[in-house]
């Protein structure tokens, strides 16, 4: 007669929540949300472009509020809560970006598709409107612009 097999321990969906003022790695992101049971990952990359509302953009700096990785851990944690997700990874930069640098990369996991594009959408969304992380834009013309400042 054999042993039952021991029922599977839930380990916490959140694989990878961090600010970094050092360059994001897709492949770090990915790698930790691997997981044989999930069918779905996916992926969305914030990079910085060069050009917005109708101006030329040089570059940017992120700053971010000294309780912006608790938040940002906390809109992870929702997210998770909210959808039958595997895995969820959230990763943030902060200081001055150039054009082209990746500046945010999230990324869910689930058993489908469907469920892990709508978690990442979730996450990408609430990320942007509630993690206390302010854009400052510097413009070809001379102008600049802080985005999401209080």
């Amino acid at each position: 007669m054999s042993e039952p097999t021991p029922a599977r321990v839930r380990r916490s969906p959140l694989r990878l929540v961090d600010l970094r003022e050092t360059a994001l790695d897709v492949a770090e992101v990915v790698a930790a949300l691997d997981d044989d049971g999930s069918g779905g990952l996916t992926l969305f990359v914030g990079r910085v472009r060069d050009h917005d509302h109708g101006k030329g953009v040089l570059g940017l700096d992120y700053s971010a509020h000294p309780t912006a990785l608790d938040k940002l851990r906390e809109v992870c944690e929702r997210v998770a809560a909210a959808h039958e997700v595997h895995g969820v990874a959230a990763v943030h930069r902060v200081g001055t970006l150039a054009i082209g640098d990746i500046a945010v990369v999230v990324a869910t996991t689930s058993a489908h598709r469907g469920t892990s594009f709508d978690a990442s959408r979730l996450l990408i969304d609430t990320l942007k409107a509630e993690v206390p992380i302010w854009k400052h834009q510097r413009f070809g013309d001379g102008t600049e612009e802080w985005v999401g400042s209080p």
